[in-house]
């Protein structure tokens, strides 16, 4: 099975931190590792160099190879324009394909966090012993949730249909959005719902097919790459042919299409790291505590998450829940139950042509 880390995307909602060129995952938060780091040591408890793999852009490259220098050339697979998550996978899926059409695969994000490593890695080979059962189908792991989260899709699940190891394997009903209060509520007091934490495992060829059938146009233009891979063509070939796809997510793309996915629930501590509210929940002991990076001093403060990364003095009286973040350019304020609420910032960036904050 190859491990593939997902890092190409851009984490707008953790700005001003989170920047087009130095993103979310090949950035540090709460130490010194950056969840690239975190990401790629936790998979090498289970997992070879040869066989973890990292999904990038070529513009990230250069700066997320540094990070993994245990890592060659060719354990990167490179976009040479984001178009989101179907055709990244799909190219990825592309290139195992050539080595091996059998091959199984499943993916991991580079901005998660994992707080129980052995059984992350169990369960995940189960999944991959379920692909090896059930060739043509896509097992996935959701992640039994802990409170009633509005910031995540949901897994709902079916009756179940085997057990793998001492894992139960669900069918899965279909994919939900992210709710609101009240639905994520019943969401958690249902056997049925799971987290959705995007860990897909499946083999090559059988997701090769899936994109044939729902998503045709990226899938001629990922045979012609095939067609082209080992050669002096190949590099040329991705770089005209890649933009060509339609930019869309494997959610949307492939996985709300197929009827007969399957689901391994995992009673793991997970979170995605998606916005600076995730980040407090990661490192806050109590949610009265502060979350500090650099130099604060404070009166009557809490539940904030205060970051300085120019070495200011941020001081702070009487304020609570707060999201405060200073950069060399920029400074967010922002209520951290607001967190979500950053990405509309960053499009705001966008409208006035503020692009170099982004």
């Amino acid at each position: 099975m190859k491990a593939v880390i997902m890092a190409g995307g851009s984490g707008t909602r953790l700005w001003p931190l989170s920047r087009k060129f130095t993103p979310k995952q090949g950035q540090p938060f709460g130490d010194h590792q950056t969840l690239l780091q975190k990401t790629y040591r936790r998979l090498r408890h289970g997992w070879t160099n040869r066989d973890i793999i990292v999904s990038t852009s070529v513009e990230l490259f250069p700066r997320l190879r540094s990070q993994l220098p245990a890592l060659r050339r060719n354990n990167f697979v490179l976009e040479t324009e984001r178009r989101d998550t179907a055709p990244a996978i799909g190219l990825v899926a592309t290139y195992l394909h050539r080595q091996d059409p059998q091959a199984i695969m499943f993916t991991a994000n580079a901005d998660a966090y994992l707080k129980e490593t052995d059984e992350y890695i169990r369960v995940v080979r189960a999944a991959g012993e379920a692909v090896l059962r059930y060739p043509n189908q896509t097992v996935l792991v959701g992640i039994k949730p802990r409170f009633p989260d509005t910031g995540l899709g949901y897994i709902k699940m079916k009756r179940q249909v085997d057990t793998i190891k001492k894992y139960e394997l669900f069918l899965v009903d279909r994919f939900v959005e992210k709710p609101d209060a009240r639905t994520a509520e019943r969401y958690i007091a249902s056997w049925q719902y799971l987290w959705n934490p995007a860990m897909f495992v499946f083999r090559v060829d059988a997701m090769l097919d899936k994109f044939r059938q729902w998503l045709p146009p990226t899938y001629k233009l990922l045979m012609k790459i095939k067609d082209a891979i080992g050669t002096s063509r190949e590099r040329a070939a991705i770089k005209r042919l890649y933009p060509k796809m339609q930019k869309i997510s494997i959610d949307y793309g492939i996985m709300e299409k197929d009827p007969s996915m399957l689901v391994i629930p995992a009673d793991l501590t997970w979170s995605d790291i998606g916005n600076w509210g995730a980040v407090y929940e990661m490192l806050a002991p109590h949610d009265r505590a502060n979350v500090v990076r650099g130099l604060h001093v404070t009166h009557d403060s809490q539940g904030n998450i205060i970051y300085s990364h120019t070495g200011k003095l941020i001081a702070t009286a009487g304020v609570k829940n707060m999201i405060i973040i200073e950069t060399d350019d920029a400074i967010l304020v922002c209520p951290r139950d607001r967190a979500h609420d950053v990405k509309k910032l960053v499009t705001e960036l966008e409208k006035h042509n503020l692009h170099r904050y982004l």
